[in-house]
């Protein structure tokens, strides 16, 4: 590796870790919500009352509970790197079949 191109692998793990750590201390004390909870606020806000769910999550009636947040997250990369699989079987199947088409 050239001199100039581990200089530039510096200042990106630099950069890198400045993007991890900064937050830590700008949004020290912050609250984060969930997009639910403010559909919830804000139906509360609009009519006037409580907002009731009508109905209550699969998982949740399953285990008894509220599904804990790491469990949450990983349900839902799962979700996504399932979808993320099956597109791209399929782009990859659509880029040979015109590949052998034009052949």
């Amino acid at each position: 590796m050239s001199k100039k191109n581990k200089q530039i692998a510096a200042m990106l793990l630099i950069l890198v870790c400045l993007i991890a750590v900064i937050p830590v201390f700008v949004l020290r004390g912050a609250e984060f919500g969930g997009s639910d909870d403010a559909g919830s606020q804000m139906i509360s806000e609009i009519k006037g009352e409580e907002h009731e769910p009508w109905f209550t999550p699969v998982m949740e009636t399953w285990i008894g509970g509220e599904i804990p947040g790491e469990v949450e997250s990983l349900i839902f990369c799962l979700q996504t790197g399932i979808g993320t699989g099956i597109l791209a079987f399929f782009m990859g199947r659509f880029v040979e079949r015109k590949k052998w088409q034009e052949k």
